[in-house]
């Protein structure tokens, strides 16, 4: 029952994911951008199975780059994302179309690495899947964090008849 559990899941984390990449999404200024992944990470290194126990050695290998997949395309996840301000100073994002390649390609890698993983005879199960979805959407989720905090506040300018006048249009 605890593999089933894992897998929906892993399944419900990623349909969010992929839901709200697509559309555009507005960026709250909760800092507690965290608790997802760690909420993740958790449930991985409570569940047995996350290293083959029949051959520690490679599958912790295995593991490893699993989660350097995940920590790249995580990476490539964040710096490929839109982020803008709207005339009311609130923040939004939205993936493009390279968001959807490096997505694409980080699916790849670890298809082929969980092939390898299994013509060598090691078992990865949820847990390897649901840390290194963990992993990916740490490092999305900080780096998007610091990202947006270098778009500009904008600033009230009331002389111009509008609530809010862009710092950025200040240095262009």
């Amino acid at each position: 029952m605890p593999g089933l559990v894992n897998v929906l899941v892993i399944t419900a984390v990623i349909a969010l994911v992929i839901v709200r990449q697509c559309s555009a999404q507005q960026i709250s200024g909760d800092r507690r951008w965290w608790v997802l992944p760690g909420v993740l990470l958790v449930m991985a290194l409570r569940e047995p199975g996350l290293v083959d126990p029949h051959d520690e050695a490679l599958s912790v290998v295995v593991l490893g780059a699993e989660l350097a997949v995940g920590l790249i395309t995580g990476a490539g996840w964040a710096w490929t994302t839109r982020l803008w301000r709207a005339e009311d100073g609130s923040l939004w994002s939205k993936g493009t179309k390279a968001t959807v390649y490096v997505w694409t390609g980080g699916l790849i890698l670890r298809a082929a690495l969980y092939g390898l993983a299994t013509a060598m005879g090691i078992h990865q199960g949820g847990p390897a899947l649901m840390m290194a979805l963990a992993a990916t959407l740490l490092v999305r989720s900080g780096v998007l964090a610091l990202r947006a905090a270098e778009i500009p506040q904008p600033r009230p300018d009331p002389a111009a008849g509008t609530p809010f006048r862009s710092a950025w249009k200040d240095r262009v």
